[in-house]
């Protein structure tokens, strides 16, 4: 049966530890595995133990091992070091497409669009000439794919490896629509069993107009973090008149929480923003940036894929404003 919990995963990860040591040969594979089941058991500086492990002798694939460590080291907090690995792994040139798409999904993830096209097309330059056949390994294959989303993401013009990817895309539905930013927004992953479980539900859904209007979104407010506000307003000064200063900006999302909640409002939430992802989101909608309009719609629509957190915080949890303050000694207290 498939693990579906954190202590589940974690069994399976052990369980593939002790098959690993009865077949040395077969180590490393295995505790890759073991690995990414450490990781979905949320037990990330086990996995980060594990590929230290892998790397500190003979490898099959170090460039590989140290993609997924920095991908692992980026989702828990060490941005710096992850994003160290990855400037060593493109000094190196890996001659495999694998680590070069595991350096993009996860600048992608982060909302680092264009340095992950930059990496994309650094690989692309290496494994795949703009002759090349269509013929390539499917794995040199799967990154032009991933190169392809991105630039769509960023509302890139085609060019040849874009046409090569639209070549060896052989399914029904056309890369271009696949990769359309309004589907990828709107179904919010590009996991497989996630999208799966979307598709189902709104099957389900359709069965029952009243029903998919009534579903529960959180309703949930933008919070920039100061250097991506600087960065929003130094690069779309007509918003200036939302956020006149980071100060104000933090005081009006805890007013405008207070003041919905005592409303009745339920469901209430913060989200994180990012500059990327906010520009990535106004290419989906054929707008510019500089219109305030698409702000409460990108809130909607990054609330919608599951970023939000709850509004408000658990007793004694952290503020929101990333303060490292209590809430109840931060935005949450009485001379809020």
């Amino acid at each position: 049966m498939r693990p579906d919990t954190p202590a589940a995963h974690a069994t399976e990860a052990e369980r593939l530890l002790r098959t690993a040591d009865l077949y040395p040969e077969d180590r490393e594979a295995l505790s890759l595995r073991a690995a990414a089941h450490l990781e979905l058991a949320g037990d990330r500086a086990a996995a980060t133990a594990l590929y230290d492990s892998l790397l500190s002798g003979p490898s099959e694939d170090p460039h590989l091992i140290r993609a997924l460590k920095a991908a692992n080291l980026w989702e828990y907090g060490h941005e710096a070091e992850a994003r160290a690995i990855i400037e060593g792994l493109r000094a190196s040139a890996p001659a495999d497409a694998a680590p070069w798409e595991t350096m993009a999904e996860t600048l992608e993830a982060h909302d680092e669009l264009t340095l992950a096209e930059t990496v994309a097309t650094e690989a692309a330059r290496l494994l795949a000439p703009e002759s090349a056949p269509a013929d390539l390994p499917h794995p040199t294959q799967s990154l032009l794919l991933t190169r392809h989303r991105i630039r769509r993401m960023l509302a890139l013009p085609h060019d040849d490896w874009d046409s090569l990817a639209d070549d060896l895309h052989t399914a029904e539905v056309p890369l271009d629509e696949l990769h359309d930013p309004k589907r990828l927004w709107s179904l919010g992953s590009s996991d497989p069993a996630e999208l799966q479980a979307e598709i189902t539900r709104l099957r389900s859904e359709l069965g029952s107009y009243r029903t998919a209007l009534s579903r529960p979104f959180p309703v949930a407010v933008l919070h920039w973090p100061e250097a991506e506000l600087d960065e929003l307003v130094a690069a779309y000064p007509e918003l200036e008149s939302e956020y006149p200063t980071y100060r104000a900006h933090l005081t009006d999302i805890e007013a405008s929480l207070r003041e919905l909640a005592t409303a009745g409002t339920p469901n209430l939430g913060i989200v994180p923003a990012t500059v990327p992802s906010y520009e990535a989101f106004a290419a989906s909608e054929s707008s510019s940036p500089a219109n305030a309009d698409l702000l409460p719609q990108y809130a909607t629509t990054l609330a919608a894929r599951g970023r939000a957190a709850s509004w408000p915080p658990a007793r004694g949890a952290e503020c929101w404003c990333g303060s490292k303050r209590t809430y109840g000694e931060c935005h949450g207290g009485p001379g809020a």
